[in-house]
């Protein structure tokens, strides 16, 4: 067979494939086209005409909370003041909003001031953020919070988030650690208390919890030392 039959062979190969191929599935194939096509511009249309003004009335209404939690006004941050909502509501009307979630935060510190801290920690775990800083501050009063209910493994964890999640914050990210470091030796865990000391006295060595690690490395070196002579 020459090289030009071999081709048209070849072509009409092809092409009956493809026309076998539409005759079976060219309906199912359109309607996904067209599937796509609507679900896209549904999609725009629930952004546009939903979730934005969502979001904008969600961003009037915290305004005030805010306000009153810039002025460490706990009770009314959450509750509002009999005229303007506080963030318990706008969770409640406005969830799946970035308000919503940031309300969520102002929520949770707010009850860990007023020492209800079970409500603390139910607020503070619903809230996320790409924005770090404030992301350590959410863990670290999330480790607050559990730390007063007694619940010392749980702080111990979100401790050690805080304190690894900004670490150009030195200051923060040392105390965080530090108090990780302390609650592992209240549970017996002086091995990961010490590794955490010495972490904090290589990665911040110029912040006050890094000039007071040193003692802490070296009291549990003695004790470790100690131990292994009995």
């Amino acid at each position: 067979m020459s090289e030009h039959k071999h081709a048209e062979v070849v072509e009409h190969d092809v092409l009956r494939t493809a026309q076998s191929f539409w005759a079976k599935n060219g309906k199912p194939v359109l309607i996904a086209a067209v599937a796509i096509v609507v679900i896209a511009g549904g999609w725009y249309g629930y952004e546009q005409y939903f979730v934005k003004p969502k979001e904008e009335k969600a961003t009037e209404a915290i305004a005030k909370a805010q306000q009153y939690f810039l002025a460490d006004s706990s009770r009314k941050v959450l509750d509002g003041d009999g005229l303007n909502k506080g963030v318990l509501y706008i969770i409640k009307t406005y969830s799946g909003t970035k308000t919503a979630n940031l309300a969520h935060y102002y929520a949770g510190i707010s009850y860990l001031k007023l020492g209800e801290f079970q409500s603390a920690v139910d607020q503070l775990k619903q809230f996320s953020t790409d924005a770090k800083q404030v992301q350590m501050a959410a863990y670290g009063a999330l480790a607050d919070a559990y730390s007063e209910l007694n619940k010392k493994t749980e702080a111990v964890e979100f401790y050690q988030k805080a304190g690894s999640t900004f670490e150009k914050d030195e200051f923060s990210s040392s105390e965080y650690l530090f108090r990780a470091a302390l609650l592992n030796e209240t549970l017996g865990k002086t091995k990961e208390a010490l590794e955490i000391y010495k972490t904090i006295k290589a990665k911040y060595p110029k912040t006050d919890k890094g000039f007071q690690a040193d003692k802490y490395i070296y009291r549990l070196s003695i004790e470790k030392n100690d131990l292994s002579v009995n």
